[in-house]
Formats: structure tokens, C-alpha cells, sequence
């Protein structure tokens, strides 16, 4: 598989959101807005990308019988990481995303990863692949997040371009399984061609 393939694949042939449908716990709750969708998108890349590296170089040495545990160990220490160094240089962002940055240690999409790929895979193939999926990851709850904040109050990324309220059911929860079944439909849609 060539480089490119291996990056590009997660934003159409194995994008986690709209066609492996995995990850749906932030994807559903955090893409209130597009900042939100972005922020937890690179979040969860950066644990995605640290423990590919991690987990592809360690697998020959860890044996069957525990490799889902110690993969889930390497997994905690980068959101362990990545929580600390949100809090000390971005802690709005921390704020804001609360609970789902711990909820990255059970986000199947990492776990997922780590299983089908990095530890099978060597280091350099396996940060290709995280960042692949990591982005495709990173755009589709960006776009979800646009839908929803232009839908629900009529802005994007903070900026206000209608005035007055949006429709308020697009910012809560029946909003979010709306704006995500649509998306699936056209993306698979438009993947087919």
C-alpha cells in the first residue's frame, strides 16, 4: 500500500465516521459545534498517532495473550499526556471538550487502529495510518459540527451570518443523529461513484 493510500483512506474507503460508523459517542455529543468537532478531531489524532508509533513497535515483543491490555495501557499514557498538556496550555479547550478527552482510552476508532494495523504493521506505515484516519476523523466531526452550529444558530466556527435563532432541536441531541444519518446517506452516496 502506498504512502498516499495509507493517509487518504480514512477520509473516504475507511473514514471511522460515515462508513466503519465508529467513535459515535463523540461524534454525537461533542459536534455541537465546528470548533468542538475540530478540537476533539485533533485530539483524538494525537492519541491515534502516538500510539500506532508506540503500539507497532512493541507488538512483536508483547505476547497474544495480553496485547489488548498492554495496547489499552499505551493508549491511557497519550491521553494521560494529552490531558495534562491541555490543561496547562488550552484549558478552555479542556473545558469545553470535559469528560469525552478521557473517553478517548475506550474510543474504539483507537483501539480499532491499534488492533488492525499497528500491530501488525511497522512504525512508519502505522503513523501514516493514524494520521489518515485521524484526519478523516477530524473532518467528518468538523462537518458535522458546521452543519449543526449553521442549522442551530446560525453561525460557524463562532461567526454569526443570520441573525436571530437557528433551529435549537439541530444543537441538542435529535439534531445530532439527524445531521449524522444525512451525512452518512451522501457520503456513501458520493463514494460510490
Amino acid at each position: 500500500m502506498s504512502k498516499w493510500s495509507l493517509i487518504t483512506k480514512g477520509f473516504i474507503k475507511e473514514n471511522p465516521t460515515f462508513v466503519l460508523v465508529l467513535g459515535m459517542c463523540p461524534t454525537l455529543a461533542v459536534t455541537t459545534s465546528a470548533m468542538n468537532g475540530l478540537e476533539m478531531g485533533l485530539a483524538t489524532m494525537f492519541v491515534l498517532l502516538l500510539s500506532n508509533i508506540v503500539i507497532s513497535l512493541i507488538s512483536p515483543i508483547v505476547p497474544d495473550k495480553v496485547h489488548i491490555p498492554g495496547y489499552i495501557v499505551v493508549i491511557a499514557t497519550f491521553v494521560t499526556v494529552l490531558q495534562l498538556l491541555m490543561q496547562a496550555f488550552v484549558p478552555a479547550v479542556y473545558e469545553e471538550l470535559g469528560l469525552f478527552i478521557p473517553l478517548i482510552v475506550v474510543n474504539c476508532i483507537v483501539l480499532g487502529r491499534a488492533e488492525a494495523f499497528a500491530g501488525s504493521h511497522g512504525a512508519g506505515e502505522s503513523a501514516l495510518d493514524g494520521i489518515g484516519i485521524g484526519l478523516g476523523f477530524t473532518v467528518s466531526l468538523t462537518l458535522i459540527g458546521i452543519v449543526r452550529e449553521a442549522l442551530g444558530s446560525g453561525a460557524v466556527f463562532g461567526w454569526k451570518f443570520i441573525s436571530g435563532d437557528g433551529i435549537l432541536a439541530f444543537i441538542m441531541a435529535p439534531g445530532a443523529f439527524l445531521v449524522l444519518g444525512y451525512l452518512m446517506v451522501l457520503f456513501n452516496k458520493l463514494a460510490k461513484k
